[in-house]
């Protein structure tokens, strides 16, 4: 665990940094609800004037009152900043002015509904962005939002409401934010709905039968109170963390097991698990990597690599951490992560055992103040088939090379002592013998160094304590030089291989975080996902000794994108757990709990809580990846999943550049190539009406070069039409307009193309007025009726019918054609969508994304259908309450 104060007292370097970033910064307040209507906003406009009355410069943002008349009353006596107009598809939008809050720079502004989205135009994407660039500025924001719209738990929430929230904000933004819970009873809440308090009442009825049910409300209450402790001991963490105090601080529980390699681990993590649980805690395994876990065998490291995967898989955080000794590395980590109970597991021990070596359990209770110490019996390891290993294949015993080199440093010591040195001068000599202990202590570990200190001492006394040649000793004081050298010996070999053990850690550890470092240069330079994949496969593959797959998703399928060394293809299962793991976000294969039967392990590659590949690893014989080995592995995939997200960012933006350079040079395209029409177009219309035929045959080419000049005109038309939309450039003038008259207008003018089409005309004249402007109705109504009949039948009906609907009306246009093809009701619409395999695939498709743009321009909205009784196509325009005129055309 990085973030966590220092054992010797000084303040973690880390989190004074992160202080000092918070320097010059605003400061944050969130007023955080567990549903609309708990008074967020009410209780903000409230502090807002407490400080206001303090004489704090405050000035409102952005507030929604949401016609609640007691919020309302508030908004009264606070300066507000006007916001800004967005146009977006021809629709005013209104968003907060943060240029202008800048600009005026306020010490406090009242900012309502942090996970808001911005429109489309504005600076930042969502509002948060802007609170954020605010507090940059220096300025204090309070600001509001519920517990469902925090992404960490969008799909909790969504699991039991139903609903799944569309705008949300990363849990990051409330880190260093005060958070204030505005919090009432679910009864009070529900009363207040009913009592129209929250939404008006047909929407406060739906409400209350779905979001709004009790049981919901309950369980966003307990979300968003247990949301707010973790915010506040978080917080009280990164206050001791700066300021170095010791202790634990208990304001909340937080657990840490002990695991080790030995049997019944795993009952530990789930009695952790249970424990965790019952007092709704985090809890974290850490496993404590002395020197001694260099020397584990195989049984061992998968047991220990199982055990830590359980903890993952149960919920918990898992940590390995370097130390010198188990009981040096736990009380450090239990005091840096303020643990406030420590589980750990006894195994029964010889009394020999825990005369020579002690008791960490008991050592544990002593040198832990404040911390509740759990003991759970584990399993006998004592003659576990893992130590037995360790024994024989030499590391339990030593080398049998070190025992030859310490023998042979011994002869040589001898050697030279005998003839360098005179007799009688042994104590020289002893010292000398001090040489291959320290050697065999370092090189080979503490047992060859206690045999190098029992040879050495066995050759001074035979060859240099008088009666020489033999093993007696004659002076007593002789008997005292070595007993002191042989202590001597035995101590020095245990400081040097302790020494050895840190220094062997060290270089671990020196050399992971240089893989690390190097590998990231790597990634910097590469710009493709298979550059990518075939250097992470070949970093973790030399890493770990393993061969190394990347399967990354191609139109929803996991393909072999890199491979190290070079594979073709996957077996069935290997395929099935690596889609395993990318579907559910965990482990795969073989060392894990899902699909152990492949020879490969699969590990999700995640970015933003999104999986983006999958990492599969396999040993030539066979075996699981050891423990230690896992967080090297997770960090260098954490790495290539920032990388691959970085690609794909440059893709989509290199995408979207080079579709705003199409729609620009689009655009321009469209803008010359109408304007040039235009004029020649109107001469020759104009040239054709004042031409006046000699005879019936000149009559009808006359009219025949009307009709087309006409509809290259209005083909015209549309493309100028088309450039306004687009540029946002629909200036209107509204007006009332009786729906008969300007149906009649729109027939008058399409006439011609008309020809052999009867018009049914179902409008009533009872009908109010409609609020739109007549000229982008008027061309709405022509591309409407060009468009049925160019489509429908030779010869067939037309039929315009208007109906009075509850809050709206309708105007369609029915044709008597093949209709629309289903499921392309909605894509018809788009610029020059023509819907292929149909018969109405002739035309430009202009027409009706003009039809489109101009109706949401005004306020309306459109939509095609199906006939119900006969074949052919229905285009609808919806008029809104808002936009009819009381009144009608007989009046």
């Amino acid at each position: 665990m990085n973030d966590a104060p220092h054992s010797d007292g000084r303040p973690d370097p880390e989190a004074l940094l992160r202080t000092a970033a918070q320097e010059g910064r605003g400061r944050l307040k969130v007023l955080l609800g567990a549903a609309p209507g708990v008074g967020k906003t009410y209780e903000m406009l409230t502090e807002g004037a407490a400080r206001r009355r303090g004489g704090t410069d405050v000035v409102i943002g952005v507030v929604e009152t949401h016609g609640r008349a007691e919020t309302e009353a508030l908004v009264h006596g606070f300066e507000i900043v006007p916001r800004r107009t967005i146009e977006h598809q021809g629709r005013p939008l209104e968003e907060m002015d943060l240029d202008a809050i800048l600009a005026r720079r306020p010490q406090l502004v009242l900012v309502d509904e942090l996970a808001h989205s911005n429109a489309p135009g504005s600076r930042h994407d969502k509002r948060y962005q802007d609170v954020e660039e605010l507090l940059g500025a220096g300025i204090d924001v309070y600001s509001t939002v519920n517990i469902q719209h925090l992404e960490s738990l969008n799909d909790v929430v969504a699991s039991f409401t139903k609903v799944r929230v569309r705008e949300t904000l990363p849990d990051r933004v409330l880190e260093n934010a005060e958070i204030e819970v505005v919090d009432i009873p679910p009864d009070e809440l529900i009363e207040r709905l009913k009592d129209g308090k929250v939404y008006v009442p047909h929407e406060a009825t739906r409400a209350l039968g779905h979001f709004f049910s009790k049981s919901n409300l309950s369980a966003l209450r307990e979300l968003a109170l247990r949301r707010a402790a973790q915010a506040v001991d978080t917080q009280m963490l990164e206050y001791l963390r700066v300021h170095a105090l010791a202790g634990t601080w208990a304001g909340g529980d937080r657990l840490v097991v002990a695991v080790s390699e030995l049997p019944g681990a795993a009952e530990l993590v789930r009695a952790a698990k249970r424990i965790a649980d019952a007092l709704r805690a985090p809890w974290t395994a850490v496993h404590i990597e002395t020197p001694r876990s260099s020397r584990f065998g195989d049984v061992e490291n998968r047991r220990l690599a199982a055990t830590m995967h359980l903890a993952s898989q149960l919920g918990g955080q898992v940590a390995s951490v370097p130390a010198a000794t188990v009981l040096g590395g736990l009380t450090r980590f239990v005091t840096e992560a303020r643990a406030t109970q420590l589980i750990v597991g006894k195994s029964a021990r010889s009394r020999w055992f825990e005369f020579v070596h002690g008791s960490v359990v008991d050592r544990l209770v002593r040198e832990t103040p404040g911390v509740a110490v759990h003991v759970l019996p584990m399993a006998d390891a004592g003659h576990s088939p893992a130590r037995n290993s360790a024994r024989t294949n030499g590391h339990g015993s030593g080398q049998p090379g070190g025992y030859l080199v310490s023998l042979g440093l011994t002869a040589l010591v001898t050697l030279i002592g005998v003839s360098i040195f005179a007799p009688g001068s042994i104590t020289n000599i002893g010292l000398l013998y001090l040489l291959p202990v320290m050697v065999a202590a370092t090189r080979y570990g503490v047992r060859t160094g206690i045999f190098a200190g029992l040879a050495s001492s066995l050759a001074y006394n035979f060859f240099f304590i008088p009666p020489t040649g033999t093993f007696t000793i004659q002076d007593p004081r002789n008997v005292l030089t070595v007993l002191v050298l042989l202590g001597v010996a035995i101590v020095t070999s245990q400081l040097v291989a302790r020494v050895r053990g840190q220094a062997m850690l060290a270089q671990r550890s020196a050399a992971q975080n240089s893989a690390l470092a190097g590998f990231a240069r790597l990634l910097t330079a590469v710009r493709d996902r298979q550059a990518l994949g075939q250097i992470l496969c070949a970093e973790v593959g030399r890493r770990l000794d393993a061969s190394a797959v990347l399967l990354l998703p191609i139109e929803g399928e996991l393909v072999l994108s890199a491979a190290h060394p070079p594979e073709d293809r996957l077996e069935a299962i290997e395929q099935a757990a690596a889609r395993w793991a990318f579907d559910h976000n965990t482990p795969a294969g073989r060392g894990s709990d899902t699909l152990t039967a492949s020879e490969w392990l699969f590990q999700p590659i995640v970015a933003g809580g999104r999986v983006l590949g999958v990492m599969g690893l396999a040993r030539p014989d066979a075996s699981a990846i050891r423990s230690d080995q896992l967080p090297l592995l997770l960090s260098l995939l954490d790495q290539a999943a920032l990388a691959l997200e970085r690609i794909a960012l440059e893709g989509e933006m290199a995408t979207i550049t080079q579709l705003k350079e199409r729609d620009r040079l689009r655009a321009a395209l469209l803008s010359s190539v109408s304007h040039d029409l235009r004029t020649p177009l109107t001469t020759i219309l104009g040239m054709l009406a004042e031409m006046r035929p000699a005879s019936d045959e000149q009559v009808e080419q006359l009219a025949a070069a009307r009709g087309e000049a006409e509809r290259l005109h209005r083909f015209v038309a549309n493309l100028l039409d088309m450039v306004r939309i687009e540029a946002g450039a629909l200036h209107q003038s509204v007006e009332p307009i009786d729906l008969a008259e300007a149906v009649a207008a729109a027939v008058h003018d399409l006439r011609r193309a008309l020809e052999g089409h009867p018009i049914l005309l179902d409008v009533s004249p009872e009908l109010p007025f409609v609020m739109v402007d007549p000229q982008l109705f008027h061309h709405c109504l022509i591309n409407l009726l060009e468009n049925a009949a160019k489509y429908g039948d030779s010869g067939s009906a037309i039929t315009v019918s208007a109906r009075r609907q509850p809050g709206a009306m309708t105007l369609s246009v029915l044709d008597e054609g093949p209709g629309l093809p289903p499921g392309d009701e909605a894509r018809i619409f788009e610029t020059f969508a023509r819907i292929e395999g149909s018969d109405r695939k002739g035309g430009t498709g202009l027409g009706l994304a003009i039809v489109k743009g101009f109706a949401e321009a005004m306020g309306l909205s459109v939509s095609a259908s199906n006939r119900d009784d006969k074949p052919g196509a229905c285009f609808t325009i919806r008029i809104p309450e808002g936009q009819l005129k009381k009144g009608s055309a007989s009046q």
